[in-house]
């Protein structure tokens, strides 16, 4: 176990010790329904909020690699069980017509437009983002209750946002997360990753 700040590190799980969040509880609502169908990564703002940056979001970016139709139909269904709706319609063909063209679709609770989940679709011809699936880093935050997701390794994902997303909060996320994970992040995964995520630039 290793400490830092408000992290240890448990057989290679990032523990943070805090409370849930409504924001927390809706992703694991979420994840609650989806990982029985598909392999997914929390991406973006959330993983810097999630450690302790304060800024607002209405919305958690999660990947997931392409599913077969009737696996998507299924999980569509199971969502809506649980009282998710999708942006996009009530209808699971209607959806997948979005997924199998690499178009984002969206959910949100029954009657509630935010907070929403960003579902976006990639295989290996996305390779910097199908890449980030090889390695995933497992972030468990506990006190009375429980979420682990999982996310990219953490230099992977503050390089995606200094390199390719670049904007104003992206920076800002970036610049926590150097400064949150300072004592674990290590320089040679930075040295991997870069060229792998400047490809996304050519």
């Amino acid at each position: 176990m290793e400490d830092n700040k408000s992290y240890t590190i448990e057989n290679n799980t990032i523990v943070i010790h805090r409370g849930l969040t409504e924001l927390d509880t809706f992703l694991k609502e979420f994840l609650g329904v989806i990982k029985n169908y598909t392999d997914y990564l929390v991406v973006s703002g959330y993983v810097s909020i999630s450690t302790g940056r304060t800024r607002a979001t209405e919305d958690i970016d999660i990947l997931f690699p392409i599913i077969l139709k009737e696996e998507f139909y299924n999980m569509f269904n199971k969502l809506k069980e649980n009282n998710f709706w999708c942006y996009q319609g009530d209808d699971p063909d209607e959806a997948f017509n979005y997924i199998k063209d690499f178009i984002s679709i969206r959910f949100a609770k029954k009657d509630r437009i935010f907070p929403n989940i960003e579902f976006i679709p990639i295989d290996k011809s996305k390779k910097a983002k199908y890449f980030e699936f090889n390695n995933p880093q497992e972030i468990l935050i506990k006190n009375n209750q429980e979420l682990q997701f999982k996310i990219p390794p953490i230099e992977f994902e503050i390089l995606y946002k200094e390199i390719i997303l670049a904007g104003k909060k992206d920076i800002e996320d970036a610049a926590h997360l150097r400064e949150f994970f300072s004592e674990i992040l290590k320089p040679e995964k930075f040295r991997e990753y870069k060229p792998i995520i400047e490809e996304e630039l050519k």
